[in-house]
């Protein structure tokens, strides 16, 4: 393997190339007092490790690692410093591990056990490109590849996935530092709040390392871009492809039926994140009103089996839709089911009492002439 050293003090570096020097066989690869990413990427991409001094007078550790990490997504970065308690508070989560001056042989050879430990595990873990990845949002996030088993995304901090998921819902967007801070650590000062962010997007790149081939996440200017490759989000596929669809028929109804399967739920329903609200209800309002159309296909078409299937999905998904309740009651009438209707409209009933609302009076005044045409009324 082949390490860099980072460190303003050139003697700090020496000593530490003796040090790894006597317990592994790590090359060092170069030693640097100060470091510029861009002009050096090559360099990063051809190394595994980088040990980083965290207190450099003009460099921002942190910032420079998740720099390092844009390029080479796969590096261990093991922080080095002279302030235990700081490091301990601040960036112990920030890397793979973090090290004291002066570097100690035992204390490093856990070090270098631990990369030898991950390194392991990740070249036993990335994902061909080749493979599709379908990333699920509705309901939850998960990860899928095309006729696999579910994949549950482990976070190491609610911050972090949060991050990832408002990355991901902005795609190929730049989303600046400044609104990530106030989306996510409004209440806290900035400083703190950056240094937040940098930790996030550190656990974030790691996080997705096993999915290196189909994720990155570019630094730009004061800010991010999250790029996917040969990777479909389910509910991004599902409102183009039915925006897309051509009118429904008998000929297109199968290829509705297909693309609803997509829609599982909700965008994110397992998540209370003020910021995907309003997109939230705009694709309930659209899955809804392709719901309707199948539903009213059906009927019109005879199929009630097929048509009750739909208004009954609508009613599940949102109680308060008024008539779908009624298509059902319409249609239970026709089959002659008066227990079924009268159900359904205690249903409805019910669904709006909970939002201190009447029925509609239409619907009341069908359901009443009904039921007053029913045998024994």
């Amino acid at each position: 393997m082949k390490a860099i050293l980072i460190d303003d003090e050139p003697l700090a570096l020496d000593f530490l190339e003796r040090q790894i020097k006597k317990i592994s066989n790590i090359m060092v690869a170069g030693k640097f007092t100060t470091f510029n990413s861009s002009k050096e990427s090559i360099l990063i991409k051809e190394v595994d490790i980088v040990f980083l001094d965290i207190e450099m007078p003009e460099s921002n550790g942190l910032e420079l690692a998740e720099q390092l990490l844009e390029i080479n997504p796969n590096l261990f970065i093991i922080f080095v410093t002279a302030f235990k308690d700081y490091a301990v508070n601040a960036f112990e989560l920030c890397a793979l591990d973090y090290i004291l001056k002066p570097v100690q042989l035992e204390r490093l050879q856990l070090t270098v056990d631990k990369i030898k430990r991950s390194s392991n595990n990740q070249m036993n873990t990335i994902l061909p490109v080749s493979l599709t990845l379908q990333i699920n949002v509705c309901r939850e996030l998960t990860f899928q590849f095309t006729k696999d088993k579910i994949q549950i995304v482990h976070w190491r901090t609610t911050k972090a996935q949060e991050l990832f998921l408002y990355l991901l819902h902005n795609s190929g967007k730049t989303i600046h530092n400044s609104t990530l801070i106030e989306i996510l650590w409004h209440d806290i000062d900035h400083d703190k709040a950056l240094s937040k962010l940098y930790n996030a997007i550190y656990h974030v790149r790691k996080t997705l390392s096993k999915y290196s081939n189909h994720f990155s996440i570019k630094n730009v200017p004061e800010g991010y871009i999250l790029l996917t490759k040969n990777a479909f989000i389910d509910i991004v596929e599902w409102e183009t492809r039915i925006v897309a669809a051509p009118p429904l028929s008998m000929e297109t109804v199968d290829d509705y039926e297909a693309i609803m399967d997509l829609y599982t739920g909700p965008l994110l329903q397992q998540y209370d994140y003020w910021w995907v609200e309003n997109e939230r209800h705009r694709l309930e309002l659209l899955w809804t009103s392709v719901a309707y159309q199948l539903g009213n296909f059906y009927f019109e078409h005879g199929e009630l089996k097929k048509s009750r299937m739909w208004f009954i999905k609508i009613c599940t998904a949102r109680p308060e839709e008024e008539n779908a309740h009624f298509s059902l009651m319409k249609l239970f009438a026709i089959l002659g089911d008066v227990k079924l209707v009268e159900h359904q409209y205690t249903q409805l009933k019910n669904a709006l009492k909970e939002l201190d609302i009447q029925v509609s009076s239409n619907i009341k005044e069908w359901y009443d002439h009904w039921i007053q045409n029913q045998p024994g009324n």
